[in-house]
């Protein structure tokens, strides 16, 4: 495969017609703009059979940026919609070979911090509340997550205790207080 067929496929697949294919292939941020929205159409759909194989094309790309940027939009935009951790372990666990063939190792680490991010997300969602001990095993990103997100005072309470950022505390701190959290 080539760039130009793989990027050619990918917006057939998405039925996006309107990005030219060569200025794609010659413009690495065109191409990156048409990965986006490659992921936004694919993540879209109820059926996640071709993921791993539109990751592996995305993957292919030699703009390792471009690419780690589109596949954690994918990885974003399905933790969102599925319904619970064990869902996401098994769509993630699918990707994982793909995301292991990255010739950039820090590409392929901060993908696979993302997807533990969303797991530990998933669980806090689904009633877990943390340690400080496993607040502090996630990331920074997913702890201001926790702190804007989490509907759960338990949760709150340790993330403003717990965070590694002043300004995460603060966050956690001051949505826990709130009367929004209160009423539910």
């Amino acid at each position: 495969m080539t760039l130009h067929s793989d990027v050619a496929e990918l917006l057939a697949e998405a039925g996006i017609i309107d990005v030219d294919v060569d200025e794609a292939v010659a413009d690495e941020h065109v191409r990156t703009s048409a990965y986006l929205r490659v992921v936004s159409v694919i993540a879209s759909s109820r059926s996640r059979d071709r993921d791993r194989a539109i990751v592996a094309t995305i993957l292919r790309d030699p703009h390792v940026m471009g690419s780690k940027t589109a596949v954690v939009a994918l990885v974003d935009e399905i933790a969102w919609k599925v319904t619970g951790p064990a869902e996401f372990r098994q769509w993630s666990a699918e990707l994982l070979p793909e995301i292991d063939r990255l010739p950039a190792e820090g590409c392929r680490e901060f993908i696979r911090r993302r997807i533990d991010d969303w797991l530990f997300w998933l669980s806090v969602k689904d009633g877990h509340v943390p340690t400080p001990a496993e607040l502090a095993e996630v990331t920074d990103w997913m702890q201001r997550h926790l702190a804007e997100w989490s509907m759960s005072p338990a949760v709150l309470a340790v993330v403003a205790d717990s965070a590694r950022t002043k300004k995460t505390r603060n966050i956690a701190k001051n949505r826990a207080g709130s009367r929004e959290l209160r009423t539910e």
